[in-house]
């Protein structure tokens, strides 16, 4: 997944293939294999820890010192100290994290050149808002700025989770009108996998739209927020300038008066470091941006759920309705930040507004219906009390093109089947 990620976003820089190989210590054949991959490979969880796991300490250590070196330096040094393994996950550990450091050592000092980097982290609005049921929730933003212009960007969730993320990176960039060169991030739990600042691995999900993308993703080491300053003074400027004597309805309400405010006012001030109105530097910023792909990137998350005895699938802490009958069967759910949509091997069977109420339950009228009469006559069957329909038994003589016209006082026997009219033909 990172291989490919680093891989695409170096062949996007314009760098040649054997460079690439040669950056990442890979094979030729490897960068090729990644390059035709139109999306990120398959993720497999290790099922045990790597020999290599003790060791990755010292190897951080010694890629802080030279972030290119050698892995048979490296592989030199970590037999020194007892390392049983093999070269092959050595060189797979260092395609993954290696690029963090290469790119730290890139970004170390900060440069506000148009369209080299962006800023990105989370912020707490500390504001409640409704979602229905008397019910509130905290409202999150992801503040993404552009340190040369000054532009910024926020979209708002109600969680800071990787889900949250990918969307909101994808709408911040959308806003700003394009993908910078590089973003800086703090080392969150939204972002980062495992390790910490350079030693950083990327969630798989935040590499791979990096690599679609093209973006870089430095993460900072901790106690130095001092390196993402321009988007710290964002968020107070947003606290300060944009949050005092407003109310929001729902998040969309939030979402609105952001943007607009956005337009109105943060990007007609006039920037002192800049020296013009954030405006003008950010129309001049765009030009150097690159394009955000279309159409974008999936980022929908993809669970699989079992269906309750009742008939709903859960997501969260609320429960979705699906049709009765699939007690017990696993369904795919792709989750949105509006919308929940369930699929029984690959049909969608149920499309739902996302909830955000605690143990909401979310129910389809159509749903509910097929569900009551589905009790109903389970409970009509458990008393003995089954309503069967009239069964009109002349079907069956016109089915056989037999015309009875006989009364009932002269329908006996072979007497009264004679005066039935068969059809011609018929003896």
């Amino acid at each position: 997944m990172h291989d490919w990620a680093q891989v695409q976003r170096l062949y996007r820089e314009g760098k040649a293939k054997a460079a690439i190989a040669e950056q990442l210590g890979m094979s030729r054949t490897t960068v090729i294999r990644l390059l035709r991959l139109p999306e990120p490979p398959g993720y497999t969880r290790c099922s045990g820890p790597s020999l290599l796991d003790p060791f990755k300490d010292e190897i951080a250590s010694m890629l802080d010192s030279d972030p290119k070196v050698a892995s048979t330096v490296i592989l030199e040094r970590l037999r020194r100290d007892g390392y049983a393994g093999g070269r092959t996950i050595l060189k797979d550990h260092l395609a993954g994290v290696r690029p963090q450091f290469v790119a730290a050592r890139a970004f170390q000092r900060t440069s506000d050149l148009p369209g080299e980097m962006s800023q990105g982290d989370w912020w707490h609005t500390g504001r409640q808002i409704p979602v229905g049921e008397r019910a509130t929730r905290e409202a999150f933003g992801w503040v993404l700025t552009l340190p040369h212009s000054a532009a910024h960007a926020v979209v708002y969730s109600f969680s800071r989770t990787v889900a949250d993320l990918l969307p909101a990176l994808l709408g911040c960039f959308e806003r700003l009108g394009g993908v910078p060169e590089a973003m800086v991030v703090d080392n969150d739990s939204s972002i980062v996998a495992t390790g910490k600042g350079r030693r950083a691995v990327l969630h798989d999900e935040v590499a791979a739209l990096a690599g679609q993308l093209g973006l870089k993703i430095v993460v900072l080491e901790p106690g130095k927020p001092q390196s993402k300053g321009q988007v710290e003074r964002t968020n107070g400027y947003l606290e300060t300038s944009f949050l005092p004597l407003r109310s929001f309805q729902t998040l969309a309400d939030l979402q609105a008066q952001s943007d607009a405010w956005a337009h109105e006012v943060a990007y007609r001030r006039h920037h002192r470091r800049v020296g013009a109105r954030v405006v003008e530097a950010w129309t001049v910023e765009r030009g150097y941006l690159r394009a955000v792909p279309d159409p974008l990137p999936d980022v929908d998350r993809r669970i699989e759920v079992r269906v309750t005895k009742d008939g709903f699938v859960r997501v969260g802490d609320v429960d979705y309705s699906v049709r009765p009958g699939l007690a017990g069967r696993r369904l795919q759910v792709r989750v949105s930040p509006t919308e929940v949509i369930v699929h029984l091997e690959g049909t969608e069977i149920a499309r739902h507004r996302r909830s955000y109420v605690p143990a909401d339950v979310v129910l389809d009228p159509r749903h509910a219906r097929a569900l009551r009469l589905a009790r109903e006559a389970r409970s009509r069957l458990a008393a003995g009390d089954v309503e069967l329909e009239a069964i009109d038994l002349s079907r069956y003589d016109r089915v056989a093109g037999v015309d009875f016209d006989a009364s009932p006082s002269t329908f006996e026997g072979s007497e009264g089947f004679s005066e039935a009219r068969l059809p011609a033909g018929v003896a």
